[in-house]
């Protein structure tokens, strides 16, 4: 079930990567409570074998000299991160390209969701999932642990898109269980006002929020030439109109609007990156998660 939602070459990426939160704070803030990383940390407290993607300096070379195997020494860290996986389930998520049809908004938002969720589990850390749709939101509450990542798996893959995103009352019970300073990873196309405001809102409540953008490539690169008809998949609404001649025009309003969006999650302190969706899952991971990556 996991190797249907992470790509093997992905998975191996995800080594070099480790989940934390800039808010250095006590409570539900950095330095609640251990979790064991592997990596560097604080205190040690086991070995494991060595695999792929390890790094050198992790092995112990003394034990390596008396068991002539290779062993790396996990470490204890001051981790009580809770990371909640916010999907974005309305109908434009099932969004996909002509020249991959079979793979959509949503299906990239569930594999990186899933991404993040490896990682988590690693560190010891909870994680809990919210998808966000028209009737409102599917909630999985916080867990940790490999059974807890297989009833996430489960989530993830029964969740379909529909409707228009959720608004009001309807947003309640992620407000109940999103604790201040847990960690949001908010997956969106990031078109609707509604998921924009929800980002704005967590962040300024004390939430530390990253928002991944995820889009087509037709919406990226317009490659469309002839006449065509565009649909709107939440209202229905269409528009026709020549490809190549709406291209020019297209790709800078596409252009400011994404300046637009960029600048108000700045502005709200919302570390955010894009993906596409004939980029790798675990593109827009390395570059909010990478060492030094992050601002």
């Amino acid at each position: 079930m996991a190797h249907a939602l992470i790509p093997p070459d992905v998975r191996s990426r995800l080594r070099g990567l480790r989940l934390e939160a800039r808010r250095a704070m006590g409570g539900n803030g950095i330095g609640a409570h251990r979790s064991r990383s592997r990596g560097a940390g604080l205190e040690f407290s086991q070995y494991r074998a060595y695999e792929p993607g390890d790094e050198p300096r992790q092995i112990d070379w003394k034990l390596y000299a008396r068991s002539d195997r290779f062993f790396v020494r996990e470490a204890e860290r001051e981790s009580p991160l809770t990371v909640w996986l916010l999907v974005d389930a309305s109908a434009s998520m099932n969004q996909a390209d002509r020249a991959a049809p079979d793979r959509t908004r949503l299906d990239a938002a569930k594999g990186i969701a899933a991404c993040v969720a490896e990682l988590a589990l690693r560190q010891g850390d909870r994680f809990g999932l919210v998808g966000l749709r028209e009737d409102g939101v599917q909630l999985l509450p916080a867990t940790h642990g490999a059974r807890g990542r297989d009833r996430l798996w489960l989530a993830l893959q029964a969740l379909d898109a529909y409707g228009r995103f959720p608004e009001g009352e309807r947003l309640d019970p992620a407000w109940e269980r999103i604790a201040a300073h847990d960690l949001v990873v908010l997956l969106s196309d990031g078109f609707d006002e509604g998921v924009v405001a929800l980002a704005e809102r967590l962040a300024a409540a004390g939430r530390e929020v990253l928002f991944v953008q995820v889009l087509t490539v037709e919406e990226r690169d317009f490659p469309f030439d002839g006449s065509h008809l565009f649909r709107d998949p939440e209202t229905g609404d269409t528009l026709p109109g020549d490809g190549r001649a709406m291209r020019a025009d297209y790709l800078q309003r596409f252009a400011d609007a994404q300046r637009v969006l960029n600048a108000r999650l700045d502005a709200a302190g919302i570390a955010h990156a894009r993906h596409v969706l004939d980029e790798p899952l675990d593109q827009p991971l390395r570059a909010l998660f990478s060492p030094g990556e992050r601002t």
